[in-house]
């Protein structure tokens, strides 16, 4: 179906975001992922959060969606809006916007919400949600995984999952453009 015939706007700090209408209920506001987090911790649920690009949707980043839900009852996954992707990692990035990110994440059986963040880091985002657990990939040092002192403040824990081997975006993109065209 067609997205853009087929939208709902959804609002994340000043931007809307079109989203296919399956996907909508999955992919929300910051307000209604806080109502969200409220609904959960009053029925005694375990919050997990993670966040990232996910430009390229691979079967990396699918196994670690799938092992940061299985550490909780709900999985959130915070995505970088399209600015905060070009200041991170350029501006050839992202491949793919915002919505369709949030619509192919949104439709992952492991991801219970996608909330979309502007800013450089999750930190704002991390003290909104408030998870019991926080998940990252061990390719970041614990020392340096944001939101880290907020989750521990509260009692939370941070855990760091195995990055599958032979899975980049990074490596996809590189492959993609030194691929002599046909």
């Amino acid at each position: 179906m067609d997205v853009l015939r087929h939208a709902q706007v959804r609002a994340h700090g000043q931007t809307a975001v079109k989203v296919d209408r399956r996907a909508a209920g999955r992919v929300l506001s910051q307000a209604d992922i806080a109502r969200l987090v409220e609904t959960a911790r009053a029925a005694g649920r375990q919050v997990v959060f993670t966040n990232g690009v996910f430009d390229l949707l691979h079967p990396g980043h699918v196994r670690y969606l799938q092992e940061a839900r299985a550490l909780g009852d709900l999985l959130i996954v915070g995505l970088n809006a399209d600015a905060s992707v070009r200041r991170n990692k350029g501006p050839q990035r992202p491949i793919n916007s915002e919505g369709e990110r949030a619509e192919i994440l949104a439709a992952l059986a492991s991801v219970d919400a996608v909330v979309i963040f502007d800013e450089d880091t999750p930190a704002e985002i991390i003290r909104l949600v408030q998870p019991d657990v926080l998940v990252k990939g061990e390719d970041w040092a614990a020392d340096q995984i944001v939101g880290r002192d907020t989750v521990e403040a509260r009692g939370g824990r941070v855990v760091r999952v195995p990055m599958e081997q032979g899975y980049s975006t990074t490596a996809i993109v590189e492959r993609i453009r030194s691929t002599p065209c046909l």
